[in-house]
C-alpha cells in the first residue's frame, strides 16, 4: 500500500510553515509515542534546521513504557534537541512543556517567546495546545485533519504558540511507515484500504505480541498466515457474508479499532534501531528512483533529439 494523502491545506500549511519558522524560537513537534519514527515529518526536519526541537511523544499511555523510555534517550542524543513523554489526561505534564521549551532558549529570558507547535494529524496536538492555553483554542477529535490553518495563542509567560495544521509529506517512501500509520488513524479511511491494514496489523501483532492477539480473540492456536488470523476473528466476532463467507473487510476493521483504541494493551510497533534500518533503506530506495527516474528522462529527451535530428536529415534530402 502507498500513501499518498496531501490535501490542498496541507500544502498550505508547509508554505506557511517555511515562511514562519525563521521568526520563531523554539519548535515543539509533536509525535505518536507508539510510532515515534514514522510519525517524524521529514519535511520539517528539512524545514527547521537547527531551530530547538522539544519532540513530544504522545499518548505515551498507550505506548510501551520500556520502549518509550529508549526513544526518549534516543531523540536526547540529537543535537538541539530535547524530548518529553506525555499522556492526554495528564495536564501537570503537559503543562511542563512550557518550561522545557523556554529553558531551551536561555538567551531569551525575560523576553518574548515565539513557539511553534507541529505534528501529523491525529497525533493529540490540539488537545495539548488547549492545556498549554488552559482554555479550549484548538478544535480536537478523532479523525485526522481538524485544523485547518494556522493561528496563534497567547500561554502567558510572554510566551506564544504558533499551531499549525496537522502536516503529511506528500509521499510516504517507505512502505512500512505508511501502514503504521494507517493502523493508528493518521491517515483518512478514504486513502487506506482497510483489509490491507489489516493483515499488515494480523502479521505484526503474530509476529510482536502473539499472546495478546491470541487472548483477545479467544484464539486455541495463532495461524500462521495474516489471512487466517483475520478469518479466525471474523470467526469469533461473528463477521459473514454472503455464503457464510467470512467478511475480510469487517474482521479487519475489528482488528484495526480495537488495535488503535488501547484495547489490545500499551504497545509500540518500532524501534530506534528499526528506524535506524528503515532510513537507510528508505533513503537507498528513493536514490535508485530517482536514478531510474533521470536515466528513463534522459532516454526519453535522446529519443526526441534522435527523431528530430532524422526528420532534419529527411528534409534535408527532399
Amino acid at each position: 500500500m502507498t500513501i499518498q494523502w496531501f490535501p490542498g491545506h496541507m500544502h498550505k500549511a508547509r508554505l506557511e510553515i517555511e515562511a514562519t519558522l525563521p521568526k520563531v524560537h523554539v519548535v515543539i513537534e509533536v509525535l505518536d509515542a507508539r510510532i515515534p519514527y514514522s510519525s517524524e515529518n521529514p519535511l520539517l526536519e528539512e524545514l527547521r534546521g537547527t531551530k530547538p526541537c522539544l519532540k513530544v511523544l504522545a499518548k505515551s499511555d498507550l505506548a510501551d513504557e520500556s520502549m518509550t523510555a529508549r526513544w526518549l534517550a534516543h531523540f536526547s542524543q540529537e543535537e538541539g534537541v530535547r524530548a518529553h513523554a506525555v499522556t492526554t489526561d495528564d495536564v501537570p505534564t503537559i503543562r511542563q512543556l512550557k518550561q522545557i521549551a523556554t529553558q531551551m532558549v536561555p538567551e531569551r529570558r525575560g523576553r518574548t517567546i515565539d513557539i511553534m507547535i507541529c505534528g501529523i494529524p491525529n497525533v493529540g496536538k490540539s488537545t495539548i495546545i488547549n492545556f498549554l492555553a488552559n482554555r479550549k483554542i484548538a478544535k480536537t477529535g478523532n479523525t485526522p485533519a481538524v485544523t485547518k490553518q494556522q493561528q496563534r495563542v497567547s500561554i502567558g509567560d510572554s510566551i506564544t504558540l504558533v499551531d499549525t495544521p496537522g502536516m503529511m509529506w506528500p509521499n510516504v517512501h517507505n512502505v512500512r511507515s505508511g501502514y503504521r500509520l494507517a493502523l493508528l488513524g493518521s491517515i483518512k479511511e478514504t486513502a487506506m484500504d482497510y483489509a490491507d491494514v489489516g493483515f499488515f496489523a494480523a502479521r505484526f501483532m503474530r509476529d510482536s505480541y502473539p499472546d495478546r492477539l491470541a487472548q483477545r480473540y479467544e484464539l486455541d492456536e495463532l495461524p500462521d498466515a495474516e489471512l487466517e488470523i483475520i478469518e479466525a476473528i471474523g470467526r469469533k466476532r461473528g463477521c459473514l457474508g454472503k455464503s457464510r463467507l467470512i467478511d475480510i473487510d469487517r474482521a479487519s476493521r475489528i482488528l484495526v479499532t480495537e488495535l488503535r483504541s488501547g484495547q489490545m494493551g500499551s504497545l509500540t510497533l518500532e524501534s530506534p534501531e528499526s528506524s535506524r534500518r528503515e532510513r537507510s533503506e528508505t533513503k537507498r530506495a528513493i536514490a535508485e528512483k530517482e536514478a531510474a527516474t533521470a536515466e528513463k528522462d534522459a532516454k526519453r529527451k535522446k529519443r526526441f533529439r534522435d527523431k528530430q535530428r532524422a526528420k532534419r536529415k529527411s528534409q534535408e534530402m527532399q
